[in-house]
């Protein structure tokens, strides 16, 4: 299965319905396919000029390595140095805080979403949020 636009969309605006519903912060929400390919973007009003930044560094994040960013967070705790030779080759285009969440059907990563603004536990839970109202299997989610 590939990432398509309808669930792209869908997990768009079920991550922003929810950060609404929690009073977060202005949200920038992005997902990416499995090439690293914008599929949708939104950036609510009031978002911050770099949330759009963030938030893909956060997906692309995500994608690259192969995890959450949560867990790569957690991981770069462990080895700074390789986390931070990673950040300069990638040209800093990597979020090590919660908000980036792999996209996976049946075991296979298709994608990745991201999403910056509030804190980054807020991104993350309402990620996921999306993630399910687009009817994906979240094997590592909380």
């Amino acid at each position: 299965m590939s990432l398509t636009l309808f669930a792209a969309q869908t997990i768009v605006a079920a991550t922003l319905a929810e950060a609404r519903s929690r009073s977060a912060k202005p949200l920038a929400v992005i997902v990416i396919d499995a090439g690293g390919h914008p599929v949708a973007f939104a950036r609510e009003d009031g978002a911050t000029m770099f949330r759009h930044d963030i938030a893909r560094a956060k997906a692309v994040g995500a994608l690259g390595m192969g995890d959450d960013t949560r867990v790569i967070a957690e991981r770069a705790k462990g080895n700074p140095a390789f986390f931070q030779s990673v950040t300069a080759v990638v040209g800093g285009n990597i979020a090590f805080s919660p908000g980036g969440v792999l996209i996976r059907h049946a075991g296979a990563i298709i994608g990745a979403v991201g999403v910056s603004g509030d804190t980054g536990d807020c991104d993350e839970e309402c990620a996921i949020v999306g993630l399910r109202a687009a009817g994906f299997n979240l094997e590592n989610a909380k």
